[in-house]
C-alpha cells in the first residue's frame, strides 16, 4: 500500500477549510493509502523543510494543502530528501501559482481518490503524469532554495512582507478568501512605498547593465505568478525559464507590465541562467512563491536550472 502525507499548516488563514474538505474525512476519502502527515510549525521555513524531509521515503506522495509556501516547502523537502517520491497540491492560498500550474485545482484532479488510480495513472514517466524542472537561487555561491515557478528580488520581494502582518491574516481567518483582498492591500502599499527608497542598487545580469534605476529581477518558470501574471511551460523544461529586470516604481511601466502579463503574457527573456552581480555589497531581499529572506552585503545573486527534476501530479 502506498503512503501518502498531507502537509497542512494549522495556522494558515484557510486551514478551517483544509479542516473541513479534507482532514475531517481524511481515512474515508484516501482509503487505498496509508496515511501520514507533516504539521507545518512556527520554526522557519528552512527548519520545516529539515523535518519533512526527515519523514520522507522512496514511493511517498506528499499531499500539499495550503497555499505557495505550504507547496514550496514541500517541494524542497522532497527535493533535498532525494527520495524517489512525489508531490501533490491542492489550494488553499492566497495565489495558489504552483496548483495552477499543475492543474490541481480540486480534489478530483489529482486522481487518488479511487482505488487503483495511482496505477491507473501510471505512464512512462515513473509512475507520475510529469516532471518540473525548478528554478536553484544561490547568495554569493551558496545554495538559496528551490523555486518550482518564480523568484523576485527587490520591491515585489518586500511587499510580500505585509502578508505576514499579524491583523491581515487574523482578518483572512475569518473567512475573507478572496485574492482580490490580497490584490487591494498590495497596491495600498505599492503606492506607499514605491519612492520611499532605491529597492535594488545598480546591478548587472550576465554582464549586461539593467534599465536604469531598476527595482525589481524576476524570473518566472511556471504558469503563474500572484495569479493574474501568465508564464508558460518553462516548469517542464531542463533548462530554460524567462526572466527580466523591472523599473516597478514607475507607475506607466507598471501599468503597461501588469496590462501584457494579464492579456497575453509576462514580458521577459528567455535564459537557461542568469548572475546577477552588484556594484557594491548590496542589501537585498529575494521571495520565492511568497516566502522572503533579507541577505546583507550580497555581491552576486545567481538563477538557474540543474537538470534536477520533481515527480509531481498534474491534472490528467
Amino acid at each position: 500500500m502506498s503512503r501518502l502525507i498531507l502537509v497542512y499548516n494549522p495556522n494558515s488563514s484557510n486551514y478551517c477549510r483544509v479542516k473541513k474538505d479534507i482532514l475531517d474525512d481524511r481515512e474515508k476519502i484516501f482509503k487505498s493509502y496509508k496515511l501520514g502527515e507533516y504539521t507545518i510549525k512556527k520554526i522557519g521555513f528552512e527548519n520545516n523543510i529539515k523535518e519533512l524531509k526527515k519523514i520522507i521515503k522512496d514511493g511517498d506522495i506528499l499531499l500539499a494543502l495550503g497555499g505557495d509556501a505550504t507547496a514550496a516547502i514541500t517541494a524542497n523537502a522532497i527535493l533535498e530528501s532525494q527520495k524517489d517520491a512525489t508531490l501533490a497540491v491542492l489550494p488553499y492560498g492566497n495565489f495558489n501559482d504552483l496548483a495552477r500550474t499543475l492543474g490541481t485545482m480540486k480534489l478530483s484532479d489529482l486522481g487518488l481518490t479511487a482505488p487503483g488510480a495511482v496505477s491507473e495513472r501510471r505512464g512512462p514517466r515513473n509512475g507520475t503524469d510529469a516532471v518540473l524542472y525548478p528554478l536553484s537561487i544561490y547568495v554569493d555561491g551558496k545554495f538559496w532554495r528551490y523555486a518550482t515557478c518564480y523568484v523576485t528580488i527587490g520591491m515585489t520581494a518586500e511587499a510580500v512582507e505585509l502578508f505576514d502582518n499579524p491583523k491581515f491574516r487574523k482578518y483572512m481567518q475569518k473567512g475573507h478568501k478572496s485574492s482580490w483582498r490580497s490584490y487591494i492591500e498590495l497596491a495600498k502599499w505599492y503606492f506607499k512605498n514605491r519612492h520611499k527608497k532605491v529597492f535594488l542598487p545598480e546591478f548587472t545580469i550576465n554582464k549586461t547593465p539593467t534599465v536604469k534605476r531598476a527595482s525589481d529581477y524576476a524570473a518566472l518558470s511556471g504558469k503563474s505568478m500572484c495569479r493574474v501574471m501568465k508564464g508558460g511551460k518553462d516548469y517542464q523544461k531542463p533548462e530554460v525559464f524567462r526572466s527580466k529586470a523591472l523599473k516597478t516604481i514607475s507607475f506607466p511601466r507598471l501599468f503597461v507590465l501588469m496590462t501584457k502579463s494579464i492579456l497575453h503574457r509576462t514580458p521577459g527573456d528567455d535564459t537557461t541562467g542568469d548572475i546577477l552581480e552588484f556594484k557594491e555589497p548590496a542589501t537585498v531581499e529575494l521571495q520565492a512563491e511568497g516566502e522572503y529572506q533579507i541577505f546583507e552585503g550580497v555581491h552576486t545573486i545567481e538563477v538557474k536550472k540543474e537538470g534536477k527534476c520533481l515527480k509531481v501530479i498534474q491534472k490528467a
